[in-house]
């Protein structure tokens, strides 16, 4: 995590380039272990003392719990789990009354968490949605034990998939539960337990939150109470009362929303813009029940930032753009690297409202309109931007990037893989010193003595299982014939007591006057099998004896 200060001079410190003179490094942590994007940023004076904190929806890769994080400076003030994955974080006032200090709004699953004093305050849950009534009836014959499992999964099956299994794809209207979905993955074996644990339960379906910013109630003040707009998985947009947290409006969209912008004040006039995941931006007004506007963008938005009147979206095609709210576009920007995160720069003291991009070669590119007003350069790509006040600093850039615990954790996680994929290979090939099987359970160690050019190489060949003996095996070497010369390459194995090692010893003649050596491959094979059960590589070592002479 970084964060940078303003400053209102050019020459801030000797060593700042012409791009980064505007700033003031005030805090670096590459191991601040915060993984994170835009939305679940927000600067707010959570306790109204004057003192700015960082709230963090902290997404908790690698297996961990996503958390809340509140910061005060570069340090973690408080800490607290999520039960799922965090979409959005906001801040907003609730109500008129006095000491007006703000609550933390945390969107996660199908729920938004509301602090006050970052204390829990209020949850809110969406409504649930009603069940595929197909669903529903195939649920309620396997309660009468009218189908078996697995007429049930056939059937859910064909609700699900329209189009052949080649083509499936999810009906758009009404999808299945989580029930029946989960159900869908299991084994034939596990399908009966299942169906007799859940056929009594009711059929659930269960949206979430994709995002969530606020919207002025009724005045345009920056302390002015707001309320909670929210984007659903169901392809739909909510308007929350502030302080009763009931559903003022429902707006319907074509696509499922991914970004949203508003202004004006909902009592009065507003306009919402939001970024779907169909790669077109929907505009609604006041009393709108659909779109009253679209513009169809050539690529998937990959961020939505409204600057006074103009909405600017950036795109895969590693591209700015600027549109009218009636869908008019005014100016494109190519950018030199892909779009990673967008977020809005406000400068109240001189009325500046820019637009931040952080940028895949660790660019952050700040514009006004299409004109490029600055470049920071950081150590890494960034992933989240948030500017505005931060401890008693009016403007403060913090951008958290891809610190290296990600890179650790993706080397670690290549390692494991490369390992499992050997082990794979071992297991396939026999290329192990152990048995995989316990039909032959077996042990081999070799050892090499001598200077050469006559070396003694012997085998400890050990049956490792408990009470049954083992019989019929044969030893094999695989080597270089240039190279080396067994008398015996080739022999077989006695029986094998359970718990003993059997030295098995044979001699290797150097055949190189270069001091050149090789690896020799012994195997243990069983007769009338031409897979080995286990092996072993020898590295032979350099024959000391014929180079003396």
């Amino acid at each position: 995590m970084a964060a940078v200060s303003s400053s209102d001079s050019d020459g801030c410190r000797a060593e700042s380039n012409e791009a980064n003179s505007k700033w003031l490094d005030a805090h670096y942590d590459p191991m601040a272990n915060i993984h994170t994007f835009s939305a679940c940023l927000a600067l707010a004076d959570l306790h109204g003392d004057g003192e700015y904190k960082l709230v963090v929806g902290d997404l908790g890769p690698g297996g961990q719990q996503p958390r809340l994080k509140v910061l005060k400076g570069p340090l973690v003030m408080t800490e607290s789990p999520l039960p799922a994955l965090p979409a959005a974080a906001t801040t907003f006032f609730m109500e008129q009354h006095e000491p007006r200090t703000p609550a933390l709004a945390l969107a996660s699953g199908p729920c938004v968490y509301v602090y006050k004093n970052l204390r829990p305050y209020f949850k809110f849950s969406l409504p649930q949605l009603p069940p595929n009534p197909l669903e529903q009836d195939l649920w309620n014959q396997a309660k009468e034990d009218q189908i078996d499992p697995l007429t049930l999964k056939e059937m859910l099956e064909s609700i699900r998939c329209h189009a052949g299994p080649s083509l499936c794809r999810e009906t758009a209207e009404e999808p299945l539960s989580v029930q029946s979905l989960s159900f869908l993955q299991l084994e034939l074996s596990e399908m009966e337990a299942f169906v007799n644990q859940h056929k009594s339960k009711s059929i659930k379906r269960q949206t979430v939150i994709t995002t969530m910013t606020t919207l002025k109630k009724n005045l345009a003040d920056e302390d002015a109470v707001s309320c909670l707009v929210l984007g659903t998985e169901n392809k739909e947009l909510l308007v929350l009362d502030p302080e009763a947290f009931t559903i003022l409006a429902k707006m319907s969209l074509p696509s499922v929303p991914v970004f949203l912008e508003v202004s004006g004040q909902f009592d009065v006039e507003f306009r919402l813009a939001a970024a779907c995941r169909n790669g077109n931006i929907y505009i609604l007004r006041r009393d709108s029940k659909h779109p009253k506007y679209c513009i169809e963008l050539s690529a998937q938005p990959v961020g939505l930032v409204r600057v006074h009147k103009i909405l600017v979206v950036g795109s895969t095609q590693d591209s700015l753009h600027g549109f009218t709210h009636k869908g008019k576009k005014l100016w494109t920007v190519q950018m030199p690297a892909a779009i990673l995160t967008m977020n809005l720069l406000e400068q109240h003291s001189r009325g500046l409202q820019a637009v931040m991009a952080g940028l895949a070669n660790g660019e952050v590119r700040i514009y006004r309109d299409k004109a490029l007003l600055n470049v920071i350069r950081t150590p890494d790509a960034v992933t989240s931007l948030c500017f505005g006040r931060y401890g008693r600093e009016d403007n403060t850039l913090i951008m958290t990037t891809r610190a290296m615990h990600r890179a650790f954790q993706t080397d670690l996680y290549l390692l494991r893989l490369r390992a499992a994929r050997t082990y794979l290979q071992a297991l396939e090939s026999s290329l192990s010193p152990v048995s995989a099987t316990a039909r032959e359970p077996l042990k081999l160690h070799a050892m090499v003595q001598g200077l050469g050019p006559t070396f003694k190489l012997t085998l400890h060949l050990q049956n490792t299982s408990t009470a049954r003996p083992i019989l019929g095996l044969l030893i094999c070497f695989l080597y270089n014939e240039a190279l080396y010369a067994l008398p015996r390459a080739f022999f077989k194995v006695p029986l094998l007591v359970p718990g003993l090692s059997y030295p098995l010893e044979t001699f290797v003649e150097s055949l190189s006057n270069k001091g050149i050596s090789d690896i020799i491959k012994v195997l243990v094979l069983r007769e009338g099998q031409s897979a080995p059960l286990l092996s072993a590589h020898v590295n032979m070592p350099g024959s000391e004896g014929l180079v003396a002479t």
